[in-house]
């Protein structure tokens, strides 16, 4: 199974994001990831979901997906060349003799610390999500307090645009 990432370019209003989850669910199909934010042109959002699946399974989705009233343009960005990026927020135990230890693990990822308290720590890193993994493996020893992590987000490189 491959890790499929999509665009869908949808009119911003009440109850777009459960009808495209219910979707997903009413097929069968898991949404690893899914983000929603605003897009460039007021009144729409883009959404950017990663799924797994087969090549038919994707051309499902998005055929299925296309018939949602309030969707505009669907695009499968893993097809092509893409920026991928998701952002990490992590609480890790670390009292004063640990805080050096954390930081040089933090530094190579180009992670920074965003909060220091006295006995935790908060991480923020930005990166593809096996960056984002693999920071997490590393800084697990020490205690995981707290994990958020927004899900990917992404774009297709050059010029091409999910655009209505």
């Amino acid at each position: 199974m491959e890790r499929h990432t999509i665009s869908v370019l949808v009119n911003d209003q009440p109850g777009v994001l459960a009808r495209v989850a219910n979707l997903f669910g009413r097929r069968g199909f898991n949404i690893d990831s899914i983000t929603v934010g605003p897009s460039e042109e007021r009144g729409l959002s883009r959404m950017v979901i990663v799924t797994t699946g087969d090549d038919k399974t994707i051309e499902q989705v998005t055929k299925q997906l296309h018939k949602l009233i309030d969707v505009i343009k669907v695009q499968e960005l893993s097809s092509g060349p893409m920026v991928a990026r998701e952002i990490l927020l992590l609480k890790v135990e670390s009292g004063p003799a640990t805080r050096a230890e954390i930081s040089g693990i933090v530094e190579p990822f180009r992670a920074t610390i965003v909060d220091v308290g006295p006995q935790s720590m908060i991480v923020q890193a930005t990166g593809d999500s096996e960056k984002i993994d693999a920071l997490t493996e590393l800084l697990r020893p020490y205690g995981i307090r707290e994990l958020a992590r927004t899900g990917v987000t992404a774009m297709s490189r050059g010029i091409a645009t999910v655009r209505a």
